[in-house]
């Protein structure tokens, strides 16, 4: 069947009866024993490819695949939709209004009734051949979850685009390595199968955001995973364009330190102040030139706030709310909010250090105080008022 998309929701499209397969039940005796959940974005051209490789490498099996697409512009949806009409077994949640693979590998997750969920990229790029170790792995007890691992024996990352990529992958894994409460060689894998009772036991727990939901899933289970590792190769990309770039390595920075604070403190006010910081810094460049340049310091200071409140505005755009991006016009009517968000937030700052330093506190303590309560203010008039969901 098809429905209707609605803003906010996510919509199942092509549900149907499921082909008989093998000697597995099918035609309403019974529902798939996994489901390969796949995030795409801008995946057209690998839709029809992807569930041709998996019809061969499932024969035999009760499964389906779960496409979840961030509404994509290329059409993803549209090919999904025409394909669910062809094969029962494809499935596809289209979301409005949303953007993130961790939270669209979620939903498609716990839209799924099988035993075994396993997740793996549309891109083409994941050996889809791995997929029934991954699948017999969980499925025959012998753990929790299996990875697709590209550094174990007989795996491979060779499809990484150039160095540049090998080196955000290489160090990306050396960073969550410091922090995993298990062993992986690959803990930046996207490719993965797990049982569907302990996602669901995991699921409240995630963060939910960025991209790397493995990493997520491990440092969020309240006891510690079952985990046995797959060599698998990495392909190089055919179609589309690669997700992995600095924005992502920044977001599974922020990922760990959310973890670290276990979630007392929200993983995108981190990012908003890993931005404010970037923005003070960009405020005191921009004054040294302007006073360099002969201007006196009231003016110096002027011009450096205001470019620097420009410059935290399309950081922010890009890493801190990537998921509610703005365009267009959408964006310049954005910035102005958050200039005047950000002044409100200047005011209160000067007035609350001045309040406190007046009640004899400490210049340190005061100026720490009121940036604090500006940080606070400008973050929560920021996911309300400027980038509201």
């Amino acid at each position: 069947m098809n429905v209707r998309v609605s803003e906010g929701k996510a919509v199942s499209q092509g549900v149907g009866e499921y082909e008989k397969l093998g000697a597995g039940t099918a035609n309403g005796q019974g529902g798939p024993d996994v489901s390969i959940i796949v995030p795409c974005y801008n995946e057209s051209a690998n839709v029809r490819p992807l569930v041709e490789m998996l019809r061969k490498v499932l024969d035999g099996r009760r499964w389906e695949v779960i496409f979840v697409d961030d509404n994509s512009p290329d059409g993803t949806s549209d090919v999904v939709r025409a394909l669910a009409q062809e094969d029962s077994r494809v499935r596809g949640l289209c979301r409005i209004g949303r953007r993130g693979l961790s939270s669209a590998v979620i939903e498609g997750a716990l839209s799924s009734s099988a035993q075994v969920v396993a997740v793996m990229d549309g891109d083409l790029q994941h050996d889809e051949s791995r997929l029934p170790a991954l699948i017999d792995a969980v499925a025959g007890g012998g753990c929790d979850l299996a990875v697709g691992s590209r550094h174990v024996e007989g795996g491979s990352n060779q499809g990484l685009a150039n160095a540049w990529r090998h080196a955000l992958s290489d160090g990306g894994i050396w960073l969550a390595q410091r922090f995993m409460p298990v062993r992986l060689t690959d803990p930046m894998s996207g490719f993965f199968a797990i049982r569907q009772d302990r996602f669901r036991q995991i699921a409240p727990f995630l963060a939910a955001t960025g991209f790397k939901i493995l990493l997520d899933l491990v440092l969020s289970s309240p006891t510690p995973l079952k985990v046995q590792e797959i060599p698998c190769g990495f392909r190089a990309r055919v179609a589309g364009e690669s997700k992995l770039d600095v924005v992502v390595m920044l977001q599974f920075g922020a990922l760990l330190v959310d973890k670290l604070c276990h979630g007392l403190v929200p993983l995108r006010f981190i990012a908003f102040c890993g931005v404010g910081f970037a923005g003070v810094l960009t405020n005191l460049v921009i004054m040294r030139l302007a006073l360099l340049a002969g201007a006196d310091f009231s003016l110096a200071q002027g011009v450096g706030t205001v470019v620097a409140m420009i410059v935290n505005f399309f950081l922010d755009n890009t890493v801190t709310y990537r998921d509610r991006r703005l365009k267009g016009a959408r964006a310049a009517r954005g910035l102005l909010l958050f200039v005047l968000v950000c002044s409100v937030g200047a005011v209160a700052n000067i007035g609350i250090a001045r309040l406190l330093y007046d009640q004899g506190h400490m210049i340190t303590e005061a100026s720490v105080a009121g940036a604090i309560m500006a940080a606070v203010w400008n973050y929560a008039m920021s996911s309300t008022i400027v980038w509201r969901p």
